[in-house]
């Protein structure tokens, strides 16, 4: 099962899901929050009359320090995770950095401004954070002066942006990925259930990087495997809420036509965040299906979590993608020849009070292996695949 390909570049230890980020401090600005794991390090001034923020070391550097700037596309909560994992890891290396932040509000004309600023200005390395702010760069291929990695951003190959898995892009841009390859999903969920029957994948229609990348592609494969795999789409992100409320259940109503205990049927949360943040509405609709996600932190203390996560969390990306700008800005690698970048294994996160609640059973090697478990009340019991202590009860 542990075939999928690493990183041609380096190795990476997957660190699990991200738990958390509101423990840090006010949000800096209404699009930027950084955790605390980054603010004991850094030292965040307030945002410019353009809304740029800069990111310094607090230890003392030299007046020569490189910047990177970081291009948001919008605020995400995932955003902020993947932007504290980057200073987290950067951290430690003895590169000598300053970060700029800034959101160019999927806005060309703003966007190409940066990167000109970025050019004209001798920034060493810009991140692309985010699909759509990796869409609108893509566009640009062949005319950036400055290195570009992306982060927190969907299948480079299945978006037509990159030909293959192992070949560089012979360009500016190295690409890493926030999604499993779909064989190897495939591989785990056979293994998870070997008569699933069907896989309702839920999905925000508006997503066009996670319907394209997560929900048709595991819909194609789950089908072509016998499953009744289908989409449940919901049409209005600011409404989500109240869509799910109807959509779940009428999902379930057409899965036991063929499955009537749901013993073999699933439900499976791409990583749309209208969708995956209404964990407690879909579990509330669900019956006895199983929710399953590709986002692993979903999977999280208490009730209000899903079952099990397959995926790639927000962390474990943003720690392949600063792995692959440390490795440009030393001058190891370029950018041109570094593939796309992949974290393997999955991130498996397990929450048995959800399992219980539903009567599931968890393989074994699932838990074996998970990075993340909550134990049968909904308290954490492993962090990054160690044990949690516990005092006397």
């Amino acid at each position: 099962m542990r075939t999928l390909i690493m990183l041609a570049a380096c190795l990476i230890v997957a660190a699990g899901p991200a738990r958390g980020g509101d423990d840090a401090q006010d949000r800096i600005a209404d699009w930027f929050d950084l955790g605390a794991a980054a603010l004991a390090e850094w030292r965040v001034e307030p945002p410019d009359a353009d809304g740029r923020i800069l990111i310094r070391p607090k230890a003392p550097g030299s007046a020569d320090a490189r910047r990177v700037m970081v291009i948001y596309p919008r605020r995400s909560s995932a955003y902020d995770v993947a932007m504290t994992t980057l200073l987290d890891e950067f951290a430690n290396r003895a590169l000598d950095l300053e970060f700029v932040a800034v959101n160019f509000r999927q806005d060309p004309a703003r966007g190409d401004a940066l990167l000109a600023e970025a050019a004209r200005e001798g920034y060493a390395l810009v991140y692309a954070m985010g699909s759509e702010t990796v869409e609108w760069i893509n566009g640009l291929r062949g005319d950036l002066r400055t290195p570009v990695v992306t982060v927190c951003a969907k299948d480079p190959v299945q978006l037509g942006q990159m030909p293959d898995y192992t070949s560089g892009s012979g360009d500016s841009i190295a690409f890493t990925s926030l999604n499993l390859r779909i064989d190897v999903q495939v591989e785990y969920l056979r293994e998870l259930k070997p008569g699933l029957k069907n896989l309702a994948i839920l999905v925000d229609a508006g997503n066009t990087s996670a319907v394209e990348t997560q929900a048709r592609p595991i819909e194609a494969a789950m089908r072509a495997a016998g499953v009744n795999a289908f989409e449940v789409a919901v049409t209005d992100a600011a409404k989500a809420r109240d869509e799910l409320a109807a959509l779940t259940p009428a999902a379930v109503a057409r899965m036991r036509l063929t499955d009537p205990t749901l013993e073999n049927s699933l439900f499976w949360i791409t990583g749309s965040t209208s969708v995956f943040t209404e964990i407690a509405e879909i579990n509330a609709h669900s019956d006895r299906a199983p929710v399953l996600s590709v986002v692993p932190d979903v999977v999280q203390e208490g009730a209000a979590s899903a079952l099990l996560s397959i995926g790639v969390s927000f962390e474990s990306n943003a720690q392949l993608a600063a792995v692959y700008g440390a490795e440009i800005l030393s001058g190891r690698r370029a950018a041109a020849e570094l593939p796309v970048g992949l974290v393997s294994p999955p991130d498996i996160a397990v929450n048995f009070l959800r399992a219980r609640a539903v009567g599931m059973k968890v393989p074994f090697s699932f838990f074996e292996t998970a990075s993340y478990v909550y134990d049968a009340k909904g308290a954490l019991a492993r962090v990054n695949g160690r044990d949690v202590a516990r005092g006397g009860d």
